[in-house]
């Protein structure tokens, strides 16, 4: 009973224990995810969003071969090393300094072609030059196993960039002839000629092919990344306009009517109340417009724009004038349309203390003409007006993106003017989907 009493006290310590390592390996974990979590906040970007380091997905793709994988091909020059040990080649001194010289210039042409420092001016050109010089020396010096440094020389030569096209061709058509060539005059072998000279050219072909399709290949992974990158800066620019628009209009018009509302609320609170289900039928907008422009497919209606228009420089107190003539027009007109009506109402709204504007909407038969005068102070009086014209900045990119115009500014010695101009023709709009959207 004893011994039984002793064992369930320790297995108790033990479970005991164990609880509360497991609870300090929680709280440590907490700590840890709580670090992560600041360090993570820590690391936000201007825009406030999360940086992520991207995970690899997989090896990088191949560059092709280095200037590395050119080198075991000097095992070609065994023979006449082998020819030097043997004493088969006269003055075998000579012989070996021109072996250790032909390989010391081979190694400076290919190393010189895949140094990116180097690789575009004329070292490996004239190394290639002193390379040929010595390839030629030797194998009418030595002749024999000497004649298998031609295809070594057509390979370091298929490395240099500055040879690579019609300059490289004719270079390999001279060398494999020339070596075919010597080789059949110096041994008296029809057959080993012809292999020297075929083998000289093939060697130096394949090369400059399979580093001209590597360096393809290579150039166009950097376009795809050049193209992925405008992608994301052109999404990021047509965010921001949205916001910028959305968010521009939507506060306008609930200050407008919260004012509406305070001068209305001591002598008529119908009126007032009517105003305050105003601002929170526009809140309503507001959101959806937003989740719409967040999810990219968010498309302006000109006759919608043109009645908020209407009921927002009524609530200012300004006189609104709106007068549309000619025929119908393409949707994709009337959505960027919508959007210079919602920048120059809300500018009006905010900037030119005006008490009448003036929106007019001719459609012609190849363009389309929207007008925004006012009789305000301009916005350059208006210190609190936003210096440069982002929004206008905008609303130009957009309607030149569109093969259309937009003009602004001061209408004679007072006022303000807003005038864009659209083609009709649908075709030449394919592009203002893409900035509406």
């Amino acid at each position: 009973m004893v011994r039984t009493g002793e064992a369930t006290v320790r297995q108790t310590r033990r479970r005991t224990q164990q609880h509360e390592q497991g609870e300090g390996e929680d709280e440590s974990a907490g700590t840890k995810r709580a670090s992560e979590s600041e360090g993570a906040v820590d690391g936000a970007g201007v825009t406030g969003t999360k940086r992520c380091q991207p995970k690899k997905a997989g090896k990088e793709p191949d560059k092709g071969p280095g200037r590395y994988a050119f080198l075991p091909w000097l095992l070609m020059g065994l023979g006449a090393f082998s020819n030097i040990i043997q004493g088969k080649s006269g003055n075998p001194w000579l012989a070996g300094a021109c072996l250790l010289t032909f390989n010391s210039l081979y190694i400076s042409v290919v190393f010189t072609s895949f140094n990116p420092r180097l690789r575009d001016s004329r070292h490996p050109l004239y190394a290639l030059a002193a390379l040929t010089a010595v390839t030629y020396a030797i194998a009418l010096g030595f002749g024999g196993n000497w004649f298998l440094f031609f295809p070594l020389l057509s390979l370091a030569s298929g490395t240099v960039r500055i040879l690579r096209g019609k300059k490289l061709a004719v270079w390999l058509i001279t060398l494999s002839g020339s070596a075919g060539f010597l080789a059949g005059w110096r041994d008296d072998d029809p057959w080993g000629s012809f292999g020297i000279g075929y083998g000289t050219f093939l060697s130096g072909m394949v090369t400059s092919t399979v580093l001209s399709l590597f360096d393809t290949i290579q150039e166009l992974n950097t376009t795809r990344q050049e193209l992925a990158r405008s992608a994301v800066e052109k999404e990021r620019l047509r965010f921001s306009r949205d916001l910028h628009d959305l968010l521009g209009h939507t506060l306008s018009v609930v200050v407008v009517k919260a004012e509406a509302v305070r001068r209305l609320a001591p002598r008529n609170l119908d009126a007032a109340l009517a105003q305050a289900a105003d601002i929170e039928a526009v809140g309503r907008q507001a959101l959806t417009e937003i989740r719409e422009a967040v999810s990219g497919y968010r498309e302006g209606s000109l006759a919608t724009e043109l009645d908020h228009a209407r009921s927002v420089l009524e609530a200012a107190a300004i006189e609104p004038v709106i007068r549309q003539s000619g025929p119908p027009f393409p949707p994709q007109a009337a959505a960027l349309l919508g959007w210079v009506v919602r920048e120059g109402v809300t500018n009006t709204v905010r900037h030119s203390g005006a008490t009448r504007c003036e929106i007019d909407v001719h459609a012609g038969n190849d363009r389309v003409r929207l007008t925004i005068t006012d009789d305000g102070r301009g916005l350059a009086a208006d210190p609190s007006a936003p210096a440069g014209g982002s929004g206008l900045k905008g609303l130009t990119e957009r309607l030149a993106s569109a093969g259309g115009t937009l003009h602004s500014g001061t209408d004679g010695r007072r006022g303000f003017r807003i005038k864009a101009e659209l083609p009709v023709d649908t075709g030449e709009l394919t592009d203002a989907e893409e900035a509406i959207r």
